[in-house]
């Protein structure tokens, strides 16, 4: 049994038990004390409520309440409030005459009709209990499946980016190496097998939604230290990075994707350029700078496919919401990204 249907049960409980309990707390008429006999003779009156309160909640607001047959729902009411009042009318002459030997108040009282149009009041407001129970606690339900069902949605779309963004990564990778051959075979053969490394890191550590940054930092440096590799003396290249990721953790594959279009569109064969990478502590987490000359491809080179920047966008909102900032910027021949990152618990 679930917390929230125990916490239910004992609501319950202790609602109905004050309802029984509340005749024991007065005297009867002329001070005589309420006794069990006497008791017994009104202890139907709640009964009659739990009747009419569970018959609504288990069963026609579900089958006709839910279903939109109000007009149905008011009239089989009715037809219990008509039926137990007088039912409950007709126990309380019966046993009080019978078995405690008095008559009950009412008969000496105000018209007996008026005793009973009370009591049929009353069991109106525990349907209308009843049924602000089961709606609430049907609203909390649907509540919480639409919650489950966003972080399946989230999820779905997460696994999505993903699986885009895995050969989105690859096919850049062998582009750049594929390149390399022609100039240095030797070279590029031992970017393949760089290549197998930082691979494996995309294969195993994009799995977790979140990895400690220190295996981020070395994915980065390992690729830039392979990207490098097919750079002429006119690429000015500087990097700065934390020696350690001071237990900081961060989702995977994020920054790639800032330096990835960089190399990707911050080299000229011909022209001199650059390209420069900064990570810097924060305050708050951790902050990373790109600045790179900047030499859009033609419509004809098919190295990527465009969707580097976007994918980080909605990876970034899905997983960060509010804590994050990217902002990208082209000025001039010069093209600046940067990427904030609020600090997230030690893994």
């Amino acid at each position: 049994m679930s917390k929230n249907k125990v916490l239910r049960f004992l609501i319950q409980a202790i609602v109905w038990g004050i309802v029984f309990g509340f005749p024991l707390f007065f005297t009867w008429k002329g001070g005589n004390l309420m006794t069990w006999q006497k008791y017994m003779g009104y202890v139907f009156v709640p009964v009659a409520f739990m009747i009419i309160f569970y018959i609504d909640y288990f069963l026609l607001i579900d089958r006709l309440l839910f279903r939109k047959k109000m007009i149905h729902f008011v009239w089989v009411n009715l037809l219990l409030f008509v039926v137990l009042s007088f039912g409950l009318d007709l126990w309380q002459d019966y046993y009080f005459t019978h078995f405690v030997n008095e008559v009950p108040r009412h008969d000496s009282a105000p018209p007996k009709m008026m005793f009973i149009l009370r009591d049929g009041m009353m069991m109106a407001l525990v349907a209308a209990l009843s049924v602000a129970v089961r709606m609430t606690e049907n609203w909390y339900l649907i509540e919480g499946e639409k919650k489950e069902l966003e972080k399946a949605r989230t999820e779905a779309e997460l696994q999505n980016l993903k699986s885009q963004l895995n050969p989105h990564f690859l096919f850049n990778t062998l582009n750049n190496i594929y390149s390399l051959i022609a100039i240095d075979p030797d070279r590029a053969q031992y970017a393949v097998h760089d290549l197998s490394r930082l691979m494996r890191h995309v294969l195993y550590e994009d799995n977790q939604k979140f990895v400690p940054f220190d295996k981020e930092l070395t994915f980065m440096k390992s690729y830039i230290e392979l990207m490098s590799l097919r750079l002429s003396d006119k690429v000015d290249l500087q990097v700065a990075m934390p020696e350690d990721g001071k237990g900081m953790s961060v989702a995977p594959l994020l920054f790639i994707t800032l330096i990835e279009n960089a190399f990707k569109h911050g080299i000229s064969p011909t022209e001199p350029s650059f390209i420069h990478i900064h990570f810097t502590w924060e305050e708050e987490g951790i902050c990373c700078r790109i600045g790179n000359s900047f030499y859009p491809k033609q419509e004809n080179d098919r190295s990527g496919s465009g969707i580097g920047l976007e994918n980080l966008r909605k990876r970034l909102q899905l997983l960060y919401g509010e804590n994050y900032a990217l902002r990208t910027e082209k000025i001039g021949n010069t093209f600046l990204s940067e990427l904030k990152i609020k600090r997230l618990p030690v893994i």
